[in-house]
């Protein structure tokens, strides 16, 4: 396809997107009926009859919170990779602005991605977008966004749980096969491990997530949003250990106490030893709860994923724990830790092997779509 022609193509899967944005909004659903997916017939003539014969080619859509992001992998090779962040002038992220934010940014991502695709657009397979857990403003916009592309391009919709690709994720671009994973991000904070056909939460955060918790301390410290890289640097710094609360019960843990600890000692202690404090208390709490799922499940391998997996003294922790309990550890590259499209589209590929589609009056958004109601079927 020449160029000028992708470009008309281009311009024609926009103008789709936002027609059906203004058309359903506020309410997001599009009343098609949608008969080119069938999920239940495997001779589907959507699904190339020689599908097993090569990889399968995969457009994701990630934007479950601040970050619009736009990909494409094949098989397991991710072909390319976009995304646009969105950083709050003030204070943390707010639903509809963030919304606003992907709205504005998806189109020209999309126009990234389509012009330096090294293949037809026709060659893409399916169509895979974080459905949730997530904010749901920027779901809906994202599921609009994939809804229209696979109604425009006639192929296969899939909806993808955000947390479930973060694990995926580093399945696929690490060695680990059946690891205990710790998932550690702004939004969630998890202990998981797969058992008959799902994957089981162990423990988790019973009140704020870990990358929240240090993103509020950054807020109150004045540092930009992020907070959390902000303050792993200061903490670099930092020679003092100052009393925290530490609140661990089995394998889940909470942050909320900590973090009023600390902001209360702003104005008495230095920043970097506040800093420092907050990040050993609370990867203590992850060290030690994820010790003892390692010891409960005899697990050979850790993987440590999601945005705070990034932290380095969070994988130092994760390195010594691993190797008091002598399995393995894998971490994910810094740049895929955070929420990115390349993460939904891999994990598309699992799914659409599977025949894990939906129809777009299915694809209704699930804003609390917990890691173990999903249904693993590719594992």
């Amino acid at each position: 396809m020449s160029l000028i022609s992708k470009k008309a193509l281009l311009k024609e899967l926009i103008n789709s997107v936002q027609d059906v944005k203004d058309r359903s909004w506020p309410n997001i659903m599009i009343g098609l009926h949608v008969d080119y997916v069938d999920t239940l017939n495997s001779n589907s003539k959507l699904i190339d009859t020689d599908m097993e014969d090569k990889k399968p080619i995969i457009l994701g859509f990630e934007g479950t919170a601040h970050t619009a992001g736009v990909a494409v992998v094949r098989g397991e090779e991710i072909i390319l990779n976009e995304s646009e962040t969105y950083f709050p002038p003030l204070g943390g992220i707010h639903p509809r602005e963030a919304s606003e934010f992907l709205g504005k940014h998806f189109p020209t991502l999309l126009e990234t991605i389509i012009a330096n695709l090294p293949f037809d657009v026709e060659k893409i397979d399916a169509v895979a977008f974080s459905r949730g857990p997530g904010l749901g403003p920027c779901l809906r916009i994202t599921a609009t966004i994939a809804r229209a592309i696979s109604l425009l391009l006639k192929k296969p919709l899939i909806g993808v749980n955000h947390c479930v690709a973060h694990v995926e994720l580093g399945r696929i671009i690490t060695p680990a096969v059946d690891p205990m994973v710790l998932y550690c991000s702004g939004g969630n904070t998890q202990l998981i491990s797969f058992l008959n056909g799902k994957y089981r939460i162990l423990g988790e955060t019973l009140d704020i997530a870990i990358g929240n918790a240090l993103d509020t301390l950054g807020r109150k410290l004045g540092l930009p949003h992020p907070g959390g890289p902000h303050i792993e640097r200061k903490a670099k710094t930092g020679k003092k250990l100052l009393p925290l609360p530490y609140t661990i019960k089995g394998m889940s843990f909470s942050f909320s106490g900590v973090v009023t600890a600390a902001q209360k000692l702003i104005s008495q202690q230095d920043v970097a030893d506040i800093c420092y404090s907050l990040q050993e208390y609370t990867f203590s709490v992850l060290a030690e709860a994820t010790e003892r799922a390692l010891s409960c499940t005899k697990k050979e391998s850790l993987l440590l994923t999601g945005g705070v997996a990034a932290n380095m003294r969070l994988q130092e922790m994760m390195q010594n724990v691993a190797t008091e309990q002598s399995v393995e550890f894998f971490v994910v590259p810094k740049n895929l830790a955070g929420d990115n499209a390349a993460m939904i589209a891999l994990t598309g590929v699992r799914m659409f092997e599977k025949r894990d589609f939906i129809t777009v009056d299915q694809s209704h958004v699930k804003s609390r779509w917990r890691t173990d109601n999903v249904e693993v079927s590719w594992f």
